[in-house]
């Protein structure tokens, strides 16, 4: 399936969100999830999508109306996790991911979320927001069908 339509994506904050073998991690470029350790991977795609949707229940907020849009944020978190040991927010532009992920600053959930309630990424939505679906819950297996290429 694609991706969904860039306007949407525009205003959900994740325009600068792009499949893995167009983004760059530290000076390696990464070709595709397939260069990614699939256990590894997998295991963090699972580990992400469970704690998304705890934070959703814990926070009370909803996911994107559109799944997909929280379910390619899903899957760059699992990236993210996978790549750098830590879950970097994916819908922004780091000069130096390693630096960023020891400061923490954006590492999800990011500083706005927790002490704002406001996600750049819009993954976490507040009721306030026109995007906010009903959804509360995401299984991993929808992240894979709505991410896959």
């Amino acid at each position: 399936m694609r991706a969904p339509p860039l306007v949407l994506l525009c205003l959900a904050g994740v325009a600068s969100f792009q499949p893995a073998h167009f983004r760059k991690h530290g000076n390696t470029r990464l070709a595709s999830t397939a260069d990614i350790d699939p256990v590894k991977y997998d295991k963090a795609l699972n580990g992400m999508t469970k704690f998304s949707n705890q934070y959703i229940k814990r926070t009370g907020t909803s996911y994107c109306s559109e799944p997909s849009v929280p379910a390619f944020v899903i899957r760059g978190l699992a990236e993210h996790k996978v790549t750098l040991g830590a879950p970097l927010c994916p819908c922004r532009h780091y000069e130096d991911k390693a630096a960023e992920v020891k400061k923490g600053y954006w590492n999800c959930p990011c500083v706005p979320m927790r002490e704002e309630k406001k996600c750049h990424c819009m993954l976490f939505l507040t009721d306030d927001n026109e995007f906010a679906g009903d959804s509360k819950e995401l299984a991993v297996d929808d992240v894979r069908r709505l991410t896959e290429s």
